[in-house]
């Protein structure tokens, strides 16, 4: 039984890092699948975040997690690997509304998906890749919001990070 988190990653947070560590503890086999979302004009290569990714599953010392990164529909990929659910975190009310909105469109692809949503812990309900990106940008402090192996992949891209 494998279920899949999706996601582009575009960095890996804390907050991701936390599903993932929960999913993992009710699924089985959990595919961490990097997005390679080009319409988002991502900060990092999808080779970058998939190494962000799996620097953060060996840190976290999770056997059963695994990450590839993909470029097709989510649906497609879950045939693929035989996935039976998608893990999907909500933060906001807006994310309620996208997601509900992808789920009802996977459902309309595959309607043997279950999309399973999950909350994020309260330390890290606020926290985005697009906020930390954001401060990444300014040179602000990012490093309470990141994994040590992630602050450690970006500083190593020459991203100044504190």
């Amino acid at each position: 039984m494998i279920a899949i988190y999706p996601g582009t990653f575009d960095p890996l947070t804390n907050g991701h890092l936390d599903i993932i560590k929960r999913a993992a503890k009710l699924f089985p086999n959990l595919l961490v699948a990097v997005a390679e979302s080009s319409s988002k004009k991502p900060l990092f290569s999808l080779s970058s975040r998939t190494q962000m990714v799996q620097a953060s599953i060996l840190e976290a010392n999770l056997t059963n997690v695994s990450v590839e990164g993909f470029n097709h529909l989510l649906v497609d990929l879950a045939k693929e690997k035989q996935a039976y659910a998608i893990i999907r975190g909500l933060r906001v009310v807006s994310d309620f509304e996208y997601e509900l909105q992808m789920g009802y469109a996977n459902a309309s692809l595959e309607p043997n998906l279950e999309m399973i949503y999950f909350m994020p812990s309260l330390e890290n309900a606020f926290i985005s890749s697009s906020i930390v990106r954001s401060i990444l940008e300014h040179q602000g402090k990012i490093s309470h919001l990141l994994p040590q192996s992630v602050l450690k992949l970006i500083q190593k891209e020459g991203f100044i990070c504190m």
